[in-house]
C-alpha cells in the first residue's frame, strides 16, 4: 500500500471524488460538485482553513481517502471525507498515515469525522442501516465505526435523530398547546417567513444561530456574509409554512427549520432527480427539524415553537425526523411519546501521545 498527499492535482481530485460512488451506489450522500469547490479550495468557507487531503492505493487502486483539516490557533486536527473498503489492514494504513501526519505536526488530538467544517458536515452514523438516508444527515458505512474504534478512536459525543409518528387531530398535548398561548398573549409572535425577505432573514438567523451553537464542538466562527452564502440554497427546497421564526420587540429570539425529506435526491442534481424534487417539495411525504435554537433569555418558547410546527403536521398527518440533537440538550426530549425510535451519531477523537 501507499498513499499520495496532494493539492490542487485534477487526477487526484477526481479519483478522490470518485471513492464514494463505487461504495454506496444508490445511498451515496456526497455533493460531489460541493466537495470539488472544497478540494480546489474554492468554496465560501475555504479561507478559515487549510486541508491536508490524501488518497491510500492498493495496488494502484483507490481503497480509501481522507482529509486533514486544521484550523489556526487550534491544537486538534480534524479527519474528514472518510472513506475506506472494508479491511482492515487498509484502515490500519489510513489511520497510521493519518496519526504520522498529526504527530510531525504537532497536534495533541485527531477528531472526526469532520468535513471540513461544522458548517458543512460532521458525525459519523452508527445504527439504522437499513433505512434511506435521509436529507442533511451524516451517511456513512456501517462498518465505519468499527474500524474507527479499532484503531484508537474513542466516542467522545453522543447525537440521536428522533423519528416521530405521524400526528393526526385526535392528538392533543395540553403542555405544548398553553404553552404556546401563554407566549402569544405576552406579545410574542411565532409565525412563518416571506421568502422574498429569505437574505434579511437570514441575516436576524445568523445572529442567533451563531451565538446559540458557539459551545457545539468542532464549532468554528464564520462571517455573515459567508453564513449567507452557505445557506442561501436552501429556500429553493424550504416550504415556508414547515419553518417557525419567534419575535419579541420585532428581535428574533426562537427559530425552527425544516424541509421535506429528499433523501439523498438534491445531493445529485439531474432532470429526473430535479422533477422528483419539486413533486417532493410540494407533496411531501416526511420531513426533516434540521435547526432549532431559542434564546436563553426566553425560556419555555422552543414548546411554544414546537406546538407551531406540530399544527402544521397534523394538517396532512406527515411523520418527522427530530435531527441531530446533542445528548444532553432539551430538544432529544421534545414530545417524547411521539418517537418511535432514534438513529443515533458519534464524534470521536485519538488522542496523540507525546
Amino acid at each position: 500500500m501507499n498513499h499520495v498527499l496532494f493539492n490542487l492535482e485534477k487526477k487526484y481530485i477526481k479519483e478522490f471524488i470518485s471513492l464514494p460512488k463505487k461504495l454506496y451506489k444508490e445511498n451515496n450522500t456526497e455533493d460531489a460538485g460541493e466537495v470539488k469547490k472544497i478540494l480546489e479550495e474554492k468554496h465560501p468557507l475555504s479561507k478559515y482553513f487549510k486541508l491536508y487531503k490524501f488518497l491510500i492505493y492498493n495496488n494502484k487502486e483507490v481503497v480509501g481517502r481522507f482529509a486533514i483539516t486544521v484550523y489556526p490557533n487550534d491544537d486538534t486536527a480534524y479527519i474528514g471525507f472518510f472513506e475506506c473498503i472494508n479491511d482492515e489492514n487498509v484502515a490500519k494504513y489510513l489511520f497510521d498515515t493519518a496519526r504520522e501526519f498529526a504527530k510531525k505536526n504537532k497536534f495533541k488530538r485527531i477528531v472526526g469525522p469532520v468535513d471540513a467544517s461544522f458548517w458543512i458536515k460532521y458525525r459519523l452514523k452508527i445504527n439504522m442501516f437499513d433505512k434511506k438516508p435521509y436529507t442533511g444527515e451524516p451517511y456513512n458505512k456501517e462498518y465505519y465505526l468499527k474500524l474507527f474504534l479499532d484503531n484508537n478512536y474513542k466516542i467522545i459525543e453522543h447525537y440521536t435523530s428522533s423519528i416521530y409518528e405521524n400526528i393526526d387531530y385526535n392528538y392533543e398535548n395540553d403542555k405544548y398547546s398553553n404553552r404556546y398561548d401563554e407566549f402569544i398573549k405576552n406579545g410574542y409572535r411565532i409565525e412563518s417567513p416571506n421568502m422574498e425577505n429569505y437574505h434579511n432573514i437570514l441575516k436576524d438567523l445568523y445572529k442567533l444561530i451563531t451565538e446559540l451553537y458557539s459551545d457545539f464542538p468542532v464549532y468554528k466562527d464564520l462571517s455573515e456574509a459567508d453564513f449567507i452564502a452557505t445557506f442561501s440554497g436552501y429556500k429553493k427546497i424550504m416550504n415556508p409554512e414547515m419553518i417557525k421564526f419567534a419575535y419579541y420587540n420585532d428581535k428574533m429570539v426562537g427559530f425552527y427549520i425544516s424541509i421535506p425529506n429528499y433523501n439523498n435526491l438534491v445531493y445529485n442534481i439531474n432532470l429526473v432527480n430535479l422533477i422528483k424534487i419539486l413533486k417532493l417539495k410540494k407533496k411531501p411525504k416526511e420531513y426533516i427539524m434540521l435547526y432549532m435554537g431559542v434564546d436563553q433569555e426566553h425560556r419555555g418558547l422552543g414548546k411554544a415553537i414546537v406546538y407551531s410546527i406540530m399544527t402544521e403536521l397534523m394538517k396532512n398527518k406527515l411523520p418527522s425526523i427530530g435531527a441531530l440533537a446533542r445528548d444532553g440538550k432539551v430538544t432529544q426530549r421534545y414530545v417524547e411519546e411521539l418517537i418511535k425510535d432514534r438513529y443515533e451519531y458519534a464524534l470521536l477523537e485519538d488522542k496523540i501521545d507525546g
